[in-house]
């Protein structure tokens, strides 16, 4: 039996995780971290009875104590509540399905805990790679990714050493706005950006996938992850999402993982891995597809993607100020504030103020997020008029 905590279960990946709990029979779910969606952490609750369920805020804590007071489940709050989550003895394997910086500090708890981390927080690495990466190889733990492209790279690499890779290929959809020009993506409304064309996903790594700034992260998660320099990772818009992502040899063989767009499939194989265990689900038709086609992405109109390379050839803590400005950007894009283009605009001018660190500790990380927000909440004053 291979006991696993959940941080972010009542997101979209935490909610998946689960649904693939349900599907093995030995898997146990011991530990629940989620933000304030205290319904849904009472149902989860009462299906998978963990030992503890962490809530972010102390009200939802108090609501959720006594909703399931009637069961045998201890519930705490705050960072302190995932720290407990992430470090908890019984667990072998830490699912990081928490969206934003806040993952950085449990990650490492956990890894110094010794346990096996399924990945699914870019933010972690984006952000603290520098930290993360040697930490694990200190400590023994894995680093398993759960995004659909970084496990075909890591299904794609199979155990190849780093020295025989020429290329990634970092596959993206395009998004719902795929072709469009800049004057075209100026009316932009939120709901326009959250019909994502293939994947079903929550809000913020939706509009992330509407600008390319997600695949951005992608690409500086992908250098940590894998040792590759920037000049060794190809961005790839791939409308079907059928190819997650390849890799390319030093001999010229293109190794790559296909399969139907299922965010279930990349979390059972970090979960149970090296298995691979059976799966009920729809199966790729190659004779329905058809074809398959593959496009360059276009970074002067998608200038989320142009940054994000900027960003991880600074390096330092200018990844941290990428990342925490678009997340601040993206929530008030999502509230009305902004527009569409607004959030690369956002990003860029906070880049270009800051002073970059070149190892960033921990709390240098956490300055610079509160530095970037501040900055494009000063720079999103002249949208208002």
């Amino acid at each position: 039996m291979k006991k696993i905590a959940i941080l972010g279960s009542t997101g979209s990946i935490g909610t998946q995780t689960l649904e693939v709990v349900r599907g093995q029979k030995d898997l146990q779910v011991v530990a629940l971290a989620a933000g304030t969606n205290v319904k849904k952490m009472e149902e989860q609750i009462r299906e998978f009875s963990p030992s503890v369920a962490a809530m972010w805020t102390q009200e939802a804590a108090a609501d959720l104590r006594e909703r399931v007071s009637d069961l045998n489940v201890r519930v705490i709050w705050g960072m302190e509540g995932l720290l407990e989550i992430a470090e908890f003895p019984e667990s072998q394997v830490l699912v990081t399905a928490i969206v934003g910086m806040i993952g950085i500090r449990p990650t490492i708890a956990a890894i110094r805990a010794g346990k096996n981390i399924a990945l699914a927080n870019k933010e972690t690495l984006v952000c603290a790679g520098h930290i993360i990466m040697p930490l694990a190889e200190e400590c023994g733990v894995s680093i398993l990714p759960v995004d659909s492209e970084h496990s075909a790279i890591f299904q794609s690499l199979n155990g190849e050493p780093g020295e025989r890779i020429e290329k990634i290929l970092l596959t993206a959809s395009g998004g719902p706005f795929r072709g469009r020009s800049r004057q075209q993506l100026e009316q932009v409304r939120p709901e326009d950006a959250l019909r994502h064309p293939n994947w079903t996903m929550g809000p913020k790594i939706t509009i992330d996938s509407a600008t390319l700034v997600n695949k951005g992260l992608e690409v500086m998660e992908a250098k940590w992850l894998f040792g590759v320099g920037l000049e060794r990772i190809e961005v790839v818009v791939h409308p079907q999402s059928i190819l997650h992502s390849a890799v390319q040899y030093a001999d010229g063989a293109i190794m790559a993982q296909m399969g139907m767009p299922d965010m279930k499939l990349p979390i059972q194989y970090a979960l149970f891995y090296p298995d691979r265990r059976p799966m009920e689900g729809e199966r790729v038709d190659l004779f329905s597809l058809g074809q398959l086609t593959f496009e360059k992405p276009d970074p002067e109109t998608f200038q989320g993607l142009s940054l994000a390379f900027a960003a991880a050839r600074a390096g330092g803590s200018l990844p941290t100020v990428y990342n925490a400005a678009n997340e601040k950007a993206v929530a008030l894009f999502l509230e009305g504030s902004i527009p569409f283009l607004g959030i690369p605009e956002l990003i860029g001018e906070a880049m270009e103020r800051h002073r970059i660190v070149s190892c960033p500790g921990v709390e240098e990380i956490l300055e610079a997020e509160r530095e970037s927000r501040e900055s494009v909440m000063k720079g999103m004053e002249r949208f208002r008029s």
